[in-house]
């Protein structure tokens, strides 16, 4: 092999370890990077999230003490949709498995059945008929 071909593959494998002493250079500095902008994302993410998180506690803080006060005004006042009644052994007692029994409360008042709107006073009814399955 002359001369010039030892230098040529000399100069080739020179060639090749400076590309990949630059590579891996490179790759030092893209984690180093990646790194630093991690801990910067970390940084300004707790910050912004703490400071949207007082914020929002801010605002909203007035808005619950509000809430708590009417509290008890709010829990005085009929929802305005019907709801079931069931009827047990102290309250209306004479209607418990009575096919006519109805048992929906409209605007805070029960409506316990057609022939007896406020419920029959005594333990039997007169027209108790027994609920069919």
């Amino acid at each position: 092999m002359e001369q010039w071909q030892k230098d040529l593959i000399e100069i080739v494998e020179t060639v090749a370890d400076e590309v990949e002493r630059f590579f891996l250079g490179m790759g030092e500095m893209v984690d180093a990077f990646f790194e630093l902008t991690e801990e910067i994302t970390e940084q300004v993410h707790s910050n912004i999230i703490t400071e949207v998180d007082q914020y929002l506690q801010d605002l909203a803080e007035p808005m619950m003490e509000a809430y708590w006060d009417l509290e008890d005004v709010v829990a005085d006042i009929d929802p305005g949709f019907p709801y079931s009644v069931e009827p047990t052994a102290e309250k209306n007692p004479a209607c418990i498995g009575c096919t006519h029994y109805h048992g929906q409360v409209y605007g805070g008042n029960l409506l316990v059945c057609a022939m007896h709107p406020h419920g029959y006073e005594d333990e039997s009814c007169p027209d108790w008929e027994k609920e069919e399955c």
